[in-house]
C-alpha cells in the first residue's frame, strides 16, 4: 500500500502541489492546490495512484465506475480499467451535472463514484444523485486526495488514498497574507481570474 508521504512526494516531484492563492471548484479559497492532472499525465503514476482505489473496491461487485468531469474522468477511467468494468462520466451543462453522450445507469447497477480531489464533495454528491435518480446503487466513493482529512463523509463505503487537512477560507474571511496575493482558479470549472483585496 502506498503511504501518504509517498503520495505527497509524487505530487511534489511532478510540480502538482501548488502554493499561492487559489479559488477551488467549491468556491472556497486556499493557499494550496493539488493539480492532479499534472501527476496523472504520467502513466506510471496514474496506475500507481489508482491501483489502491481499484483494489479497495474489488470485492464490492462494482458494475460501473462514474466520475464527475473534468477532474475525475482520468482517475475513473483508470480505476474502471483496472477493475475491468464500464466507465462513464457526468458533466456540467448550464450549471447542472448530467450524464450525456449516451451514458446511462441501469436500475440496480452497482456504481463506484471516483474523483481526483475532494474538498466539500459537491460534485461527487451531484453524481450520486444522478445514479440514485436512475435507479442505480451507489456502492462506494473513492478519490486520490481528501482535503478535508476525513471530515467530508459521502457514503458508508468511502476510500481515499491521501487524507490531509488543507486550510480553506470563505472569500470574505481570508487571512491578510492570503488576501494580499492575487487569486487564481486553476481547476476545471470556469471562474474568472480575480484579484482579492
Amino acid at each position: 500500500m502506498i503511504t501518504d508521504k509517498q503520495v505527497l512526494n509524487i505530487f511534489r516531484e511532478t510540480g502538482a502541489l501548488l502554493e499561492g492563492h487559489f479559488i477551488l471548484s467549491s468556491g472556497l479559497h486556499s493557499p494550496h492546490y493539488f493539480q492532479c492532472a499534472k501527476v496523472l499525465q504520467y502513466p506510471k503514476y496514474l496506475t500507481k495512484l489508482c491501483k489502491p482505489i481499484a483494489q479497495h473496491f474489488m470485492d464490492k461487485h462494482i458494475q460501473v465506475v462514474a466520475s464527475p468531469a473534468l477532474g475525475g474522468v482520468v482517475v475513473g477511467t483508470e480505476v474502471g480499467r483496472q477493475m475491468n468494468v464500464r466507465t462513464i462520466f457526468a458533466e456540467r451543462t448550464e450549471g447542472e451535472m448530467k450524464f450525456r453522450r449516451g451514458f446511462e445507469i441501469h436500475p440496480n447497477e452497482r456504481v463506484l463514484i471516483v474523483e481526483d480531489v475532494v474538498t466539500t464533495g459537491k460534485s461527487v454528491r451531484e453524481v450520486m444523485k444522478l445514479v440514485e435518480a436512475a435507479g442505480g446503487v451507489v456502492a462506494g466513493v473513492g478519490f486520490i486526495v481528501d482535503r478535508s482529512n476525513g471530515a467530508v463523509r459521502l457514503c458508508e463505503e468511502q476510500f481515499s488514498l491521501l487524507k490531509m487537512q488543507v486550510e480553506v477560507y470563505e472569500a470574505d474571511k481570508l487571512p491578510p497574507e492570503l488576501a494580499a496575493i492575487e487569486a487564481v482558479k486553476p481547476g476545471s470549472r470556469t471562474v474568472a481570474r480575480a484579484s482579492v483585496q
